[in-house]
């Protein structure tokens, strides 16, 4: 048996739960993240080179934005679950997951750490509804592959961040069991990125 079809059953799993077309599941939010901002700044028309993210937010964020190519402009916005890295479809989701959330024409990026609702040990997804987008994610994911593909089959530059099948069979089990209607995790007291040596 393939182990990886458990990971394409968990993908299934979070579309139906969602309401997404689409669910990419990678080894956390984080890198949800990078590779939805990634696609978009590759692809997206008009050019878009500067994005703007909540000055109080996980400090993983910027860095991704500038990972993926992009200058940053911290701003302040008293978000409460999540907000658009605008002016880019992308969704930092990572303190919601619930029955029919998806947004569609956005890239939402969510996490399954333990302390989320999810609650499993690690790991996120990208919920979408980009056909175009869908294949380069998942290559982009797996050293570009796809999941089941020998090392010989990539098609392209990837990264390393697929979830893994054990990961994924914990998180069928929770989803299975997990309610339609879950609150929101409580959003942390975030220092303020701006002020930090690093993004200036």
């Amino acid at each position: 048996m393939n182990p990886f079809g458990i990971i394409e059953q968990f993908e299934k799993a979070i579309c139906d739960y969602t309401g997404a077309p689409y669910a990419v599941a990678v080894n956390s939010c984080t890198n949800a993240l990078f590779l939805s901002l990634k696609w978009n700044f590759d692809n997206c028309d008009p050019i878009v080179d500067e994005v703007y993210i909540p000055k109080r937010t996980y400090v993983s964020v910027p860095m991704q934005a500038l990972h993926a190519g992009l200058k940053i402009k911290f701003v302040d916005d008293n978000w409460r679950v999540q907000y658009q890295i605008w002016p880019l479809p992308v969704v930092d989701s990572a303190r919601r997951f619930t029955g029919g959330m998806y947004v569609p024409e956005t890239f939402q990026c969510v996490s399954f750490h333990w302390t989320k609702p999810l609650g499993i040990q690690h790991g996120g997804a990208i919920i979408h509804d980009n056909h175009d987008a869908d294949e380069w994610l998942r290559r982009a994911r797996f050293d570009g592959r796809l999941s089941g593909e020998a090392s010989g089959q990539a098609k392209m530059i990837g990264w390393h961040c697929l979830t893994t099948p054990e990961v994924a069979a914990a998180g069928l089990v929770r989803i299975a069991n997990l309610p339609y209607n879950n609150p929101d995790s409580p959003k942390p007291d975030y220092p303020d990125l701006s002020q930090m040596d690093i993004f200036k």
